[in-house]
C-alpha cells in the first residue's frame, strides 16, 4: 500500500492554502496546522498506513463546505473528507498535500419525524445515538456496524456500512432516504428526502459508498424502524468452521432469514470471551450467532427450526437468550471481538470480502491453509449470513516482513473471495487497502467507465485522490479514448 508522491507546487503554497481557511471558517479551532495537534488525524482505522495532511479544517456549516469545496476546485487543491475516522481501508488516510475536511462538528440531529419514520442528521453524528435518540419511542436504525459507539453517519454513507443486522435490514443505502450533497464547484444539491423513492436517475445511490470520491455529504435522512416485538438469540457451537458455515448455508435455504446470523472461529472465541465475559462456550471450533425476530410465536418457532438444522449439521451445544440483558450480552461479545483481537495481538489487519454464502466451508479451508502459507494466525468473525467475511490477520509490526507478509496473506484472501464468485467488499469500501486489487474484479473497460462517472463529478481528480481506483486516469485521456473507440467502431463515420 502507498500514497502517491506530494506536489511541491501545493506544498510551497501551505501558508496561502491555511490563511484562505482561516477566513472561511473563523471559528476558534477550526483550523488545524500544527504538525503535533494534526497527528490525530494522521491515519484511520487502517493504522498501519500514516501520513500527516497538509492542514485539517473543521467546518460547521453546509455554506463552509461549500465555500472549502469551491476555493480547492478554483486552486487545484486536494482534499480528502473524513468523518470519525473508523474507516478500516484506509478511506481517511490524509495525504500531504490535501486539505483535510474533518466533518465531527456537523453533530446535531436536526429533525425527529415519527409520522414518515425518519431522522435528519447531521453526518458527524454517530451510528448509536440515533437509535438512542428515538429509542424512548420504541424505534431504532437497523444498520449497527461493530464500531457503532464511533463511527458517524456521514461515514457509514461514504463506506456503505452494514453491521449484524443487514442480513434481514440491509446496508446503509437500503435505509437511507436523502442528502444534501456540496459537489466540487460548490453547488449545494438534496438528493432524495423524506419520500421512499425519487424519480429520475438513482444518484443517491451513486453517492452512497462512493468513499468521499464524487462530494461531501452535509446532511443525511435516514429511515427507522419500530423495535420487533420480541427478539432473541440462540448461540450454537460446532466442532469445525465448516460445518458451521454449512448450516449458514442450511439456513438460509430454509427460507428463514434471521435478524442477524453472526459466525466466530475459536480464536475469536476465546479473544471475545476474555474480553466480555459473554457467555460463549469454549469448547466448540466454531460459534453461530443467530438472532431471530418478530411476534413471538413466530420467533419461538425459527428459534425450533434454527436448532434442529444446526443439530443435522452436527451442532455440539445451543443456547438460548432468556432476557433482553443476556440477548444483549451476546452481542456485547461479538460487537467487541475486533477490540478482543487487539488484546492479544500487537497488530492486526482486519479484512473485508463477500462470498456466496454456500462457499463458505471452502473459502474457510482455503483460509486455513493461507495461514501456513504466510506463517501467521487468522481469527474469524463475519456476517456469515450474507457471506460478509471479516478475516483478522495477526501480525507484530516490529517484527521485519510481518507487515508485508500480513498485506501479501489478505490479498490472497480477497482473490479467493473474487475466485468463487464473491466481491473484493462488502462494507469497509476500496480506499487504499484493496485499491490494487480492483484489476482482479473489474476490467479495464469496468475501471474506466467508473473513472468517467468520477470525472463527471469532479473533472481535476481533487476529492479524495489516490484512493479506490489502482491509477486514475485524467478526464481528457478517458475523453480520448472514447474518441478513438468511436473511431475503431464506425471508421467511415463523417467527421465535422
Amino acid at each position: 500500500m502507498f500514497l502517491p508522491e506530494p506536489d511541491s507546487s501545493i506544498l510551497t503554497r501551505r501558508a496561502e492554502i491555511i490563511e484562505r481557511m482561516r477566513a472561511i471558517v473563523p471559528e476558534p479551532g477550526g483550523v488545524i496546522a500544527d504538525e503535533r495537534a494534526m497527528a490525530v488525524y494522521e491515519c484511520d482505522g487502517l493504522t498501519a498506513l500514516k501520513q500527516l495532511p497538509l492542514v485539517v479544517v473543521l467546518p460547521q456549516t453546509t455554506e463552509q463546505v461549500a465555500s472549502i469545496l469551491k476555493y480547492c476546485h478554483e486552486n487545484r487543491v486536494k482534499i480528502v473528507p473524513r468523518g470519525a475516522g473508523t474507516s478500516l481501508s484506509g478511506g481517511a488516510i490524509p495525504l500531504a498535500d490535501a486539505i483535510t475536511l474533518g466533518m465531527m462538528k456537523f453533530n446535531r440531529i436536526l429533525e425527529i419525524d415519527y409520522g414518515n419514520r425518519c431522522i435528519v442528521t447531521q453526518p458527524g453524528v454517530t451510528n448509536l445515538a440515533l437509535s438512542q435518540a428515538v429509542e424512548a419511542e420504541g424505534f431504532y436504525y437497523a444498520p449497527d456496524p461493530s464500531s457503532q459507539i464511533a463511527c458517524s453517519i456521514g461515514g457509514n454513507v461514504a463506506e456503505n456500512a452494514g453491521g449484524v443486522h443487514c442480513l434481514k435490514y440491509g446496508l446503509t443505502t437500503n435505509n437511507l432516504l436523502g442528502v444534501k450533497l456540496v459537489t466540487v464547484e460548490g453547488e449545494i444539491l438534496s438528493l432524495g428526502g423524506k419520500h421512499s423513492d425519487a424519480s429520475g436517475y438513482d444518484l443517491l445511490g451513486l453517492v452512497t459508498g462512493s468513499e468521499g470520491l464524487l462530494g461531501v455529504v452535509t446532511e443525511v435522512t435516514v429511515r427507522i424502524l419500530p423495535r420487533p416485538e420480541t427478539a432473541r438469540v440462540v448461540l450454537v457451537g460446532f466442532p469445525s468452521n465448516e460445518a458451521a458455515g454449512q448450516c449458514v448455508a442450511d439456513v438460509i435455504g430454509a427460507g428463514i432469514i434471521p435478524g442477524g446470523m453472526e459466525m466466530m472461529d475459536k480464536a475469536a472465541i476465546r479473544a471475545a470471551e476474555d474480553f466480555v465475559q459473554a457467555g460463549y462456550p469454549l469448547d466448540v471450533e466454531s460459534l453461530l450467532i443467530v438472532e431471530l425476530d418478530g411476534p413471538k410465536a413466530e420467533v419461538d418457532h425459527l428459534i425450533g427450526r434454527v436448532v434442529e438444522i444446526a443439530q443435522r449439521n452436527g451442532a455440539i451445544s445451543h443456547r438460548v437468550s432468556q432476557d433482553e440483558a443476556e440477548r444483549n450480552r451476546f452481542w456485547a461479545g461479538r460487537k467487541a471481538a475486533f477490540p478482543a483481537i487487539g488484546r492479544i495481538s500487537p497488530d492486526y489487519l482486519c479484512m473485508d470480502g463477500t462470498i456466496p454464502r454456500h462457499r463458505l466451508p471452502k473459502v474457510l479451508n482455503a483460509m486455513k491453509e493461507l495461514s501456513g502459507t504466510h506463517g501467521l494466525a487468522v481469527a474469524n468473525v463475519f456476517h456469515a449470513g450474507d457471506g460478509n467475511l471479516h478475516p483478522l490477520i495477526l501480525y507484530d509490526a516490529n517484527q521485519p516482513g510481518q507487515l508485508e507478509a500480513a498485506e501479501a496473506f489478505g490479498s490472497d484472501i480477497l482473490k479467493l473471495c473474487v475466485e468463487v464468485g464473491g466481491v473484493l467488499t462488502g462494507e469497509h469500501g476500496v480506499g487504499v487497502e484493496k485499491r490494487d486489487l480492483m484489476p482482479v474484479m473489474f476490467n479495464q473497460t469496468d475501471l474506466d467507465q467508473q473513472e468517467r462517472v468520477k470525472c463527471a463529478f469532479d473533472p481535476a481528480a481533487i476529492l479524495n485522490p489516490g484512493k479506490v481506483f489502482p491509477q486514475l486516469k485524467g478526464c481528457g485521456e478517458l475523453k480520448s479514448l472514447d474518441a478513438r473507440q468511436i473511431e475503431a467502431k464506425f471508421p467511415n463515420m463523417p467527421r465535422f
